[in-house]
């Protein structure tokens, strides 16, 4: 018994708990929420890569976020989904898959600050120094903005996992719907002191980051469209960031959410399922939300529309 429990590559999940009552309803609306993310956010990139009126640094940047929501939730809410269809004791993973699973999962949450932080940037460059934007947001800067939200994010959850896979198991039950950093290193017997503190400087470097990038750039550009009387630029500014700061605040507060859950755990089955929700919701709102604000994105469909009920 020693030897199957010690380091084992075969690890269980808890799942969620679901009533039998409860198993398909909760199944349906995981599965279409799904479909949902996956067709929204790549109509999405689609639209913005064939139409060359959105060739624009906003919308190629933005292009980030739906690949992030498709990658994230393509790798965790399938293996959700069939869980949730299983009996417990045949929620089975293998370690490998499961150190995978954390990463995404880790990267998933990291880069959707990163992505989130870069077009902060430009939207400040646009509506603070609007006359030097074309000169300094050129096609070389927005690839290397998108090279930096993946690389920093990659680097650093890279390291999280790196010291969590360094340390021998013990157990085999991971206590989540699906895998992530807390619930491997809670596998070891052995010490977690460095993983505690590398966690806990990651989660507030990246938060202190984020808030602190959003609240310095949306400060000058509050700044700006106080101090100025041109109302085409007081009205663009408006739109694309209120945009911008309602897809952050969905995002920040499902993640705060769930860190307010992990202080109770008595009520570690909202938390389990508000993890999954943090991957959903974020996913199924933000290409509407920008579909919805984006007039170029409007009007485009309209023409589709339309030329679809022509032909």
């Amino acid at each position: 018994m020693e030897n199957f429990t010690l380091n084992s590559v075969t690890l269980q999940l808890e799942g969620l708990k679901v009533t039998q009552v409860s198993v398909y309803p909760v199944f349906f609306f995981f599965f279409l929420s799904y479909i949902l993310i996956i067709l929204a956010n790549i109509g999405i990139v689609v639209l913005v890569f064939i139409d060359k009126n959105l060739h624009q640094p906003m919308y190629l940047l933005f292009c980030n976020l739906p690949v992030n929501d498709i990658v994230g939730n393509s790798i965790m809410l399938p293996r959700v989904l069939s869980d949730i269809l299983r009996p417990p004791s045949e929620r089975l993973i293998s370690y490998y898959e499961c150190v995978l699973q954390a990463f995404t999962t880790h990267m998933f949450g990291t880069t959707s600050h990163t992505i989130l932080m870069i077009m902060a940037f430009d939207r400040y460059v646009a509506i603070c120094n609007p006359l030097r934007y074309a000169a300094i947001m050129t096609n070389k800067m927005v690839v290397k903005l998108t090279v930096s939200a993946w690389g920093v994010a990659f680097v650093l959850v890279g390291i999280l996992l790196g010291l969590t896979i360094r340390l021998n198991r013990c157990r085999t039950m991971i206590t989540n719907p699906f895998c992530d950093n807390a619930s491997l290193f809670k596998l070891s017997c052995e010490s977690v002191f460095i993983n505690n503190v590398y966690g806990l400087t990651f989660t507030v470097v990246l938060l202190s980051a984020s808030i602190g990038s959003i609240v310095l750039t949306y400060a000058k550009i509050t700044v700006v469209c106080v101090t100025s009387k041109n109302q085409s630029l007081n009205s663009k500014a408006l739109k694309t960031c209120s945009t911008h700061l309602f897809v952050y605040l969905i995002m920040f507060l499902c993640g705060t959410f769930i860190i307010i859950l992990h202080r109770f755990p008595q009520y570690s089955d909202y938390r389990k399922l508000s993890a999954i929700l943090f991957h959903v919701i974020p996913g199924s709102l933000n290409p509407v939300i920008y579909g919805v604000q984006s007039k170029e994105i409007r009007r485009f469909l309209s023409k589709l529309i339309q030329s679809r009920k022509v032909s």
